[in-house]
């Protein structure tokens, strides 16, 4: 859909993650050839000035980086979470991430208790990412069990 774009020299992956918050590393051949296509800047981690929008991502992490919780999420092969809306959207979501930061399964209580749920056939683009290194998540996780027995009682999105 978008977002911005950079190569990034780094020891690796994990310091990529480490260093910058809500960033998705593409190391998918296609995804470079692609890429390299595009002639992206390069920057190196340990630059000491970053372009606008690295520079924030890489503030971000830097004040994560102490908070009790950061990166314990991370590396899991699966984690669940629980997202309570706010005013604009008072939905209650438990979303199904995988290693990678991607949701696999969300499902979408409203209001009014129905519950809806989603998966890779109902979103047209890549879902979105969610920062598994973000220290705030560790409060939000719920166990497997309580994921499973909300998406059993759940609708499909458009009836299906």
């Amino acid at each position: 859909m978008g977002g911005l774009w950079w190569w990034i020299h780094a020891r690796s992956v994990r310091e990529v993650l480490e260093t910058f918050a809500e960033v998705e590393v593409v190391d998918a051949p296609a995804a470079i050839s692609q890429a390299e296509e595009r002639h992206l800047e390069e920057i190196d981690i340990d630059a000491s000035v970053m372009p606008p929008g690295l520079d924030e991502l890489r503030a971000t992490r830097d004040s994560q980086r102490g908070v009790p919780g950061f990166g314990a999420l991370a590396n899991r092969q699966v984690v669940y979470l629980r997202q309570n809306g706010d005013g604009d959207d008072p939905a209650t979501y438990l979303m199904e991430i995988g290693r990678d930061g991607r949701r696999i399964r969300q499902v979408e209580t409203n209001e009014d208790g129905v519950a809806t749920k989603t998966d890779a056939e109902d979103w047209p683009f890549n879902p979105p990412l969610v920062d598994l290194f973000d220290p705030h998540l560790r409060d939000q996780e719920v166990d497997r069990d309580e994921f499973e027995r909300a998406w059993v009682g759940a609708q499909r999105a458009n009836g299906r």
